[in-house]
């Protein structure tokens, strides 16, 4: 298959892999919340990926990308800080696979802000998946919580605008550099901050963490902050931003795999039934038009 040939199939596909890095986010988070504070996991894991970042764009002779800069902080402070201090704080209260379900609107959210950002004008046909693949989502999440919200569902409504927003506008510079390099430059931009925050938390941020929950830390930074980024961004510049975002409906997903296989929670038959539901939809939601 030649990316020139179908940019939308090749699209989709890094867009997958990049829901899959994402996908054991949540769980990851919850695992590190047992050795340090939300806020040193927000900054830690910001320096650990600033450093990634730095080190690679070293590494290749990279140039800073001139009359960028405006539009990388604003994606950097979406993805490096928003999501993850919103995120963090949320999984203080809540399981991880009720947070990942949650953030099952992330794809409706993104379509949302590409409309109004970047000028992409999804048809009836689309917004009416998104919709419904939204609607499964928040089914499931009050069902699972005894049709009731809980404080954690606020933060991680706040933890999804901040990402969706944070995903067009590094798609929107993606269109002009890799993915790879716009995330590692939003990195770096943030990296001052990220660095003195990180100093200023330490000392009460850090509860003698075992390997494990340093491992998930390391996976934040690298994985979850980085790696994950460069296909997620290079993934929405090709695909499409409303059509590709769509694939994050099954984030949920792989949440809920990830949470039952390092955190123990159960995967039940109702579970899988709104997977293989929600599959579908992502299936019909990348044929509807979008102009």
């Amino acid at each position: 298959m030649r990316i020139s040939t179908h940019p939308q199939a090749m699209g989709m596909v890094l867009g997958l892999i990049g829901v899959t890095i994402f996908g054991a986010t949540l769980p990851m988070t919850h695992i590190a919340l047992g050795g340090f504070s939300p806020f040193f996991i927000t900054f830690g894991r910001a320096v650990i990926a600033s450093v990634a970042a730095g080190l690679t764009l070293i590494l290749l002779r990279k140039r800073w990308p001139k009359g960028q800069g405006g539009m990388l902080l604003g994606a950097g402070i979406c993805v490096v800080y928003g999501f993850p201090i919103f995120s963090t704080t949320a999984m203080q209260t809540i399981p991880a696979s009720h947070g990942g379900v949650i953030l099952g609107i992330l794809p409706l959210l993104t379509s949302i802000f590409a409309a109004i950002v970047d000028g992409e004008r999804p048809g009836p046909a689309f917004w009416a998946y998104g919709l419904a693949g939204a609607a499964l989502v928040v089914l499931f999440s009050i069902r699972d919580s005894g049709f009731h919200l809980q404080a954690g569902d606020l933060w991680l409504f706040l933890a999804a605008v901040t990402a969706s927003l944070g995903y067009v506008l590094s798609a929107k510079v993606s269109r002009i550099l890799p993915g790879w390099e716009v995330i590692s430059w939003a990195l770096v931009i943030t990296a001052p901050l990220s660095i003195v925050a990180t100093l200023l938390v330490m000392e009460s941020g850090v509860h003698a963490p075992t390997n494990s929950e340093l491992g998930a830390l390391a996976y934040l930074g690298l994985m979850s902050m980085f790696g994950g980024f460069v296909f997620w961004n290079a993934g929405l510049a090709l695909g499409g931003i409303a059509r590709v975002a769509q694939v994050q409906l099954l984030q949920s997903f792989v949440t809920l795999a990830v949470s039952a296989m390092l955190v123990g929670e159960a995967i039940s038959p109702a579970t899988i039934s709104f997977a293989v539901a929600v599959a579908l939809i992502v299936w019909l939601g990348r044929k509807a038009r979008i102009a």
